[in-house]
C-alpha cells in the first residue's frame, strides 16, 4: 500500500474513532500533498509525496523548537504528537552505523580528502539519504568524518 492509500485509510478511520488530532494532521498533510500536485500539474510521484512528507515534519520540528523556547508546553506537546503521528508515514530513520558507512562509499566516490570538498559530498549522499537522515545528522557525520 502507497503512502497515499495509507493516507485515506487512516483518515477514514480517525473519522470513525473521532480522533481529532489523527484527523487535523492527516487533513494537512493531503492538503499539501493537493497543493504540490495541482503546482505540478499531475500526479506525485512516491519520491515526489516523500519530499512533502519531509516538509511537513520539518516546519513542525521548527515550531517544536519556537514552541520550548517560548515555554508553551500546550503546544510543545501538540507538536509532539503531530510529529509521532507524521513518523508513521516516514520510511525508517537510518542508524549512525549506516549512516556512517553511506558516508565513507561517497565520500571514495568523489574522492573527498578535506573540508572543501563537504559540499560535494553533501550533494552526493543527500539524494541517497532522502527521508530516512536528516540533513543536520548528515551533515555532522560528513564533517566529522573530513575532520
Amino acid at each position: 500500500m502507497n503512502i497515499l492509500d495509507q493516507l485515506n485509510q487512516d483518515l477514514k478511520d480517525a473519522m470513525r474513532n473521532r480522533d481529532k488530532q489523527r484527523l487535523s494532521v492527516i487533513r494537512s498533510v493531503k492538503s499539501s500533498l493537493q497543493n504540490e500536485s495541482i503546482n505540478k500539474g499531475e500526479e506525485l510521484t512516491a519520491d515526489e509525496i516523500l519530499t512533502v512528507l519531509n516538509r511537513e515534519m520539518k516546519q513542525r520540528k521548527e515550531s517544536l523548537y519556537e514552541f520550548k523556547k517560548a515555554t508553551r508546553e500546550d503546544l510543545v506537546e501538540k507538536t509532539n504528537t503531530e510529529i509521532q503521528l507524521l513518523s508513521e508515514y516516514m520510511p525508517s530513520q537510518l542508524s549512525d552505523n549506516e549512516l556512517q558507512q553511506i558516508v565513507n562509499e561517497t565520500m571514495d566516490e568523489v574522492g573527498a580528502k578535506s573540508k572543501s570538498d563537504i559540499g560535494k559530498v553533501m550533494g552526493a549522499i543527500m539524494p541517497k539519504v532522502k527521508g530516512r537522515a536528516d540533513g543536520s545528522r548528515v551533515k555532522d557525520i560528513v564533517h566529522q568524518s573530513l575532520a
